[in-house]
């Protein structure tokens, strides 16, 4: 079973940068490294890069011990009533280089390796700062990702090939999670996710006139040799019997009529591929002649954008492959390359335009940072006011433990 840690920390804890919007068309270009589909004769990898466990993100610890009542967590940062503990920073750190090395995926030279990592460390209160202002904007504005939440817990259960919902709890718990912080910890991502579509996602446009001259300023980036973009529904049958193999080859039948009938291709392949881009839709990137097995490109290359193979029977299992797109040799004319245009001129204005909104919700927010901590965002509107190391611990008179916290408003009762 797939560590179901890692599935908490791809929703929540990651870079902002991962947590934008779906581009407003599908990628064409510049995709993840190949996965083990372009040697197809060979046996896959029994877990995905991407599956690498990480620990999920601590839940909110008491300050104090009941016992000794010696500090245990440390906050880090206000934001309005929310807090930022010691122990989250130090695991969105701990996660970073994880997080690079999966983005880069061998395509980045050791010093844009160091250098992203380095980036990913120094940002990485500022991101949780976002995170929580994003997840706050999203409750204010009534947002309700109830629907979605269930639908990816769903996916992560039958990803896991577990019967019910009840077993996927018990999974989780099995695993040193709490089920109630998994969950949020999705609700949370698609919360973020939901609220940065909205907010500054639905006010960017791409002009055709800016497509156009884009392209026309980078005709020589389009000069390309024959390829084909692909995705695909994998079944593995490897270790199975011929009862099995009979089975599973009903599966990947099914597969392939429900697309037939006007399915969406990626979401057939999130519930019903083995394969290790199952939760990207199945896709695979873009493949030249000879990257293919000769099985494979006899098939493939004789496509059109959008036309499907048969299920292809290799030794790993049941193949269905769809042709993204097909391009010919040589210069590539606009209308094929205008998806990818405009997802790079989607993108240059994006992270401006979320950075600009970020800095409009700070301002609006009461945000502060405790001495000695970075936040490279900055932008809040209290001032730091200096406080020693650890936060003090009191006791109520009913015995509560309490917060005191350091640059309280006034007002603030400390509760």
């Amino acid at each position: 079973m797939r560590n179901l840690a890692v599935i908490a920390a791809l929703f929540f804890g990651l870079p902002l940068a991962a947590q934008q919007p779906a581009n407003p068309v599908p990628q064409t270009q510049n995709p993840p490294a190949k996965p083990a589909l372009e040697k197809p004769d060979e046996a896959p990898p029994d877990t995905p890069t991407a599956a690498k466990p990480k620990k999920p993100a601590p839940a909110k610890m008491a300050v104090a011990s009941d016992t000794e009542g010696k500090v245990v967590e440390e906050i880090v940062a206000r934001v309005n009533n929310e807090i930022i503990t010691r122990s989250e920073l130090d695991h969105s750190k701990a996660t970073a280089e994880d997080d690079v090395k999966q983005e880069c995926q061998n395509r980045c030279t050791p010093e844009q390796l160091k250098s992203m990592g380095e980036d990913t460390q120094k940002n990485a209160l500022r991101d949780l700062i976002d995170q929580s202002l994003l997840v706050q904007r999203g409750k204010d504005m009534g947002l309700n990702v109830e629907a979605e939440t269930i639908k990816q817990l769903d996916e992560i259960r039958v990803e896991n090939k577990l019967t019910s919902m009840e077993a996927l709890e018990q999974a989780v718990t099995a695993q040193g999670l709490n089920w109630d912080d998994f969950k949020n910890n999705i609700s949370n991502g698609l919360l973020t996710k939901k609220v940065i579509s909205e907010e500054v996602g639905s006010h960017i446009n791409v002009g055709k006139d800016e497509i156009q001259k884009y392209y026309d300023d980078h005709k020589s980036d389009y000069i390309r040799p024959e390829q084909v973009v692909l995705r695909s529904i994998e079944v593995n049958t490897a270790g199975k019997d011929a009862a099995e193999i009979a089975e599973l080859k009903k599966k990947a039948d099914t597969a392939l009529k429900r697309v037939k009938d006007g399915e969406d291709f990626g979401e057939i392949a999130k519930r019903y591929s083995d394969g290790a881009t199952a939760k990207q839709g199945g896709y695979l990137g873009p493949y030249k002649r000879g990257e293919l097995s000769p099985q494979l490109e006899d098939v493939v290359f004789k496509l059109k954008k959008n036309d499907l193979t048969d299920v292809i029977e290799t030794k790993q299992g049941f193949l269905i492959m769809q042709v993204m797109e097909h391009y010919d040799e040589g210069q590539q004319p606009l209308d094929k390359v205008e998806n990818e245009i405009t997802n790079k001129l989607y993108d240059q204005k994006m992270q401006p335009a979320l950075r600009d909104y970020l800095k409009t919700l700070r301002e609006q927010s009461y945000v502060i940072v405790k001495p000695g901590y970075q936040d490279a965002a900055g932008g809040g509107n209290s001032e730091i006011q200096e406080v020693s190391a650890t936060p003090e611990v009191t006791k109520t008179k009913k015995g509560r433990k309490k917060y005191l916290l350091f640059g309280k408003r006034p007002g603030d009762s400390g509760d």
